[in-house]
């Protein structure tokens, strides 16, 4: 039998002081709350008796230390699956204000096209690439479950795809809070989304949450 559960963790808060939009940029890793966040993100697994059987994050920073207290927790190797990382994006590096690109021409392809989006990795080739990565982690084990820690949108666009809505969307509505918990299961042919917990609500209020595309 494949797995019973998947489930995608996003990373915890990330060391930004100057907020600028990270993306896939190196050196990004995770603040103090941020650590502590993932923590409380594993922690929170493992007081359910979870049985995780596998670990897999994606190569960027903050996900590769978002998924160190799990593999702690369940005595686990982090693999790594460069389908689970941030989406591609144009503004990386910027302080991230798309309508600075309304006065520059050389940037207008950048926004022609935001149901794509045109600045950055389509939305169905995120979808794409999340959804085969969830199979992967169903497939890769006999029975348990399987954590995927990786980020925002690539989580949101699995759960706007499982419940069938268009992936164009307004990014302040994601529900995807740091270090939440989008839980799946398999039924028959299909992934369905069964739950969402954010095991570092408590941290929330001070945390900042900028920088991902």
């Amino acid at each position: 039998m494949p797995a019973d559960q998947i489930h995608l963790v996003r990373h915890g808060e990330v060391e930004n002081p100057e907020g600028v939009l990270y993306g896939r940029i190196e050196g990004f890793g995770l603040s103090t709350l941020g650590h502590r966040m993932a923590k409380a993100s594993a922690d929170f697994l493992r007081a359910e008796a979870a049985p995780v059987r596998a670990l897999v994050a994606s190569p960027l920073q903050r996900t590769q230390e978002s998924a160190a207290p799990w593999a702690a927790d369940f005595g686990l190797e982090v693999q790594t699956d460069e389908r689970l990382i941030e989406p591609t994006n144009k503004y990386e590096g910027r302080r991230g204000d798309f309508k600075k690109s309304l006065v520059r021409p050389a940037e207008w392809p950048w926004i022609v096209n935001p149901l794509k989006p045109s600045w950055g990795e389509a939305y169905v080739s995120i979808a794409a690439r999340m959804l085969a990565a969830v199979d992967s982690a169903w497939r890769s084990v006999d029975d348990g479950d399987v954590v995927l820690v990786s980020h925002q949108l690539p989580i949101w666009m699995v759960h706007r795809s499982l419940l069938g809505q268009r992936l164009f969307h307004d990014p302040r509505r994601r529900r995807c809070t740091l270090s939440s918990i989008t839980t799946l299961a398999r039924r028959g042919d299909a992934f369905v989304e069964v739950d969402y917990r954010e095991p570092a609500r408590a941290l929330q209020s001070t945390a900042v949450d900028t920088g991902a595309v």
